[in-house]
Formats: structure tokens, C-alpha cells, sequence
């Protein structure tokens, strides 16, 4: 005698199912609240969490203070300074440039930029990229100024970074031979930028990535020169308190740290990459290809993203490390799982928040 089976109906499956989901995502959501907890403080800076999964925003939340002397709380739409997450939309702007038919990844920095001397003629734009060009770091001999006696006039800038280069006799090392993370490279990448299209670093990311991307609050940010709506401060633990750290002598250079940016801008960042909004397949699959040296050897670096693996799968990511900021953004792109770490104190583990969080979504 053949034994009957009892089927739930379709519609029952589904409200089952999803309230399974939503009881998954609740445990989640805890979890991470429980790591962050000890951020939620009246009197101190903070941090804020997005955690982006098969294209949702899962989790969104900030915690502590966004202004210490002000009193004001931080949000998700609390803008950090990006330091060199920055470094992502530099390289954007490049490939998009590139896409129009605008520059070659293999134009050389003196081809593009007048007055370099001859060294420049052996660094290309993938080189610049992909921190193998060799070029000196700007930021050697700068002075050290307290952050509390910083004010712009002190500060250097893109085209400073252009002229203090200027005066270098050789690069580091033979372009293309070996790695070095490079805060010059992007620097001039921001300047080739303007030159191939005629428009500010500035503008040109505003009309071309945050405005159709409707990250409408999403600035590159001089001080004195631009506003930061919903600003976030910089902190450092000074004993049992915190200082405000936010500027620094090489706080108003623009294309390798210059931008301030929210959790809920981020998360149309990220949905825009999944869905391939701004550049080609093609120049998508570069940026997150690992550089290559001239002897063949690869990197762990594309395009403004390092590339590389966690727990068996892979990880596009990038950390960004300024006075008083510490964020992180990593992506695993076979789980559609992102979460990005914005904290305007200096005395948190960006990457290592990071990971414990990705590690609740992660299978």
C-alpha cells in the first residue's frame, strides 16, 4: 500500500521560506550589532557598517559620533573621509576615460603630462595604476605639522605633488619591475584625468560617477575650497579622550585620498559594480586582474582594488588610512557579498572588523 505524502501549497512554501530568511538575516544582524556594540558611545567617535548581499542592503548601521564638540551623532548618511578608498574612483575615472577612447592604459606620464623629466617616459597609466612605476613618494620631506596647526594654506595639493616631482632625478626603481604602493601614482592619475577631459578631478567624478550613480553627497573634498554635508571629524585617542585629528599637510591632495562618502552612497557604489553601470566588461575584468611585472610575476593589485582570497574565494578590497579615519571595503564577488568599515577614529582594526563580519555571511 503506497504511503501518502502531505505537500505543503505553493503559497505556504514561499511565506515559509521567507520567513525562514528573514529569521536568518534577524540572527545576522545581531551578531553584527554585537561586535559594534562597544562602539556605541556618546563620547567617542565611531563607526559605521554596510553590509551589501546579492544586491540588498542587509545591514546599515553607524554608531558613536560623527562631531565630539557638536554633539552630533553619526548616521548612515554621515559622510567619512575615504583616504584611499578614494583610490577606486580614481581608477574609474581612468577606465572610463579610457572606454571613450580618451587615453591608452600604455600612454606614458610624460606623453600626457607636460615638463616631467625623462623618467616619465618610461611610466605608463597601467603602471601608474597598478603601483609598479616606481615613482618617489611625494609625502618624503613634508613637514610634520600638529594636526591642530594644519590649515590649507599648509597643505599640499595634486599639483603640488605634480611640481615636488618634478625635481626627482629617477624613479625608485625600473617602472614595471617591482611593486610599491604608490600615493604619487594616483595623484597623477587624478591630474591625467583632467588633462584628457578637459574638466577638474573633481568635476569630472561628480558628472561622470557620483551624479549618475545618484551619489549626490559623495564630494572630493578640499578644505576651505568645498563643503561636506554631514560631515564626520577625525579623532585620535589621546589618553582616556579623544583629539580631533582630521587634517594633516597631505589631507588636500585629492586623487589618491580626497573623497568623503556615506554607507548609503557606498551601497550605490557597490550595486552599480555588480551591475556593470559605468565601464565595459572588458575594463571591468582589468581592474581586477592582478598587475603583471616585467618578468612576468604577478601582483595582488588591479585597478585601484587589491586582488586577492579569503577563505578559498576571492576578495577585491582596499583599505583607506588617514589621520583620524580607518575604513575598509572588500568585496566576494562569488557570494554577491560586500561590507565596507567606515571609522573616524584612529584606533580601530578597519580589516580585521571587516572580515569578522564578512565571516557571519560568508558560507
Amino acid at each position: 500500500m503506497r504511503r501518502k505524502t502531505c505537500k505543503l501549497p505553493t503559497a505556504a512554501l514561499i511565506l515559509w521560506a521567507c520567513a525562514a530568511l528573514a529569521a536568518e538575516s534577524a540572527s545576522r544582524a545581531a551578531e553584527v550589532d554585537a561586535l559594534l556594540t562597544q562602539f556605541d558611545r556618546q563620547d567617542a567617535p565611531g563607526v559605521s557598517v554596510l553590509v551589501v548581499l546579492r544586491g540588498k542592503a542587509v545591514y546599515r548601521k553607524a554608531f558613536g559620533m560623527a562631531d565630539l564638540e557638536k554633539r552630533v551623532a553619526a548616521t548612515p548618511r554621515t559622510n567619512y573621509r575615504l583616504a584611499s578608498l578614494t583610490k577606486q574612483f580614481t581608477a574609474m575615472a581612468v577606465m572610463l576615460l579610457a572606454d571613450r577612447g580618451k587615453l591608452r592604459y600604455d600612454q606614458t606620464l610624460g606623453g600626457i603630462l607636460a615638463g616631467m623629466p625623462k623618467w616619465a617616459d618610461r611610466v605608463t597609466i597601467r603602471q601608474l595604476l597598478q603601483h609598479t612605476s616606481g615613482v618617489r613618494p611625494y609625502e618624503a620631506g613634508l613637514p610634520d605639522i600638529p594636526p591642530e596647526q594644519v590649515t590649507p594654506d599648509k597643505q599640499i595639493t595634486d599639483r603640488g605633488v605634480l611640481e615636488r616631482l618634478k625635481r626627482e632625478d629617477t624613479t625608485l626603481f625600473e617602472p614595471g619591475s617591482a611593486y610599491r604602493y604608490s600615493n604619487s601614482g594616483y595623484a597623477l592619475l587624478g591630474l591625467i584625468v583632467e588633462q584628457a577631459s578637459g574638466l577638474s578631478f573633481t568635476e569630472f567624478l561628480r558628472r561622470n560617477i557620483f551624479l549618475p550613480l545618484g551619489m549626490k553627497a559623495t564630494v572630493a573634498h578640499v578644505e576651505g575650497r568645498s563643503v561636506v554635508s554631514r560631515r564626520a571629524y577625525g579623532y585620535s585617542k589621546r589618553g582616556a579622550t579623544f583629539a580631533r585629528t582630521d587634517q594633516s599637510v597631505t589631507s588636500a591632495v585629492l586623487a589618491d585620498g580626497g573623497v568623503y562618502s556615506s554607507l548609503e552612497d557606498l551601497g550605490r557604489w557597490i550595486r552599480a559594480l555588480e551591475r556593470g553601470a559605468l565601464v565595459s566588461a572588458a575594463s571591468w575584468r582589468e581592474a581586477v586582474t592582478p598587475g603583471l611585472l616585467n618578468r612576468g610575476r604577478a601582483t595582488a593589485y588591479g585597478f585601484g582594488w587589491e586582488v586577492g582570497t579569503y577563505r578559498g574565494r576571492t576578495a577585491w578590497s582596499h583599505s583607506g588610512t588617514t589621520i583620524g579615519f580607518r575604513n575598509h571595503i572588500a568585496r566576494y564577488p562569488e557570494d554577491r557579498l560586500a561590507v565596507v568599515i567606515l571609522a573616524n577614529r584612529a584606533d580601530v582594526d578597519a580589516v580585521k572588523l571587516g572580515r569578522q563580519i564578512a565571516d557571519l555571511y560568508l558560507p
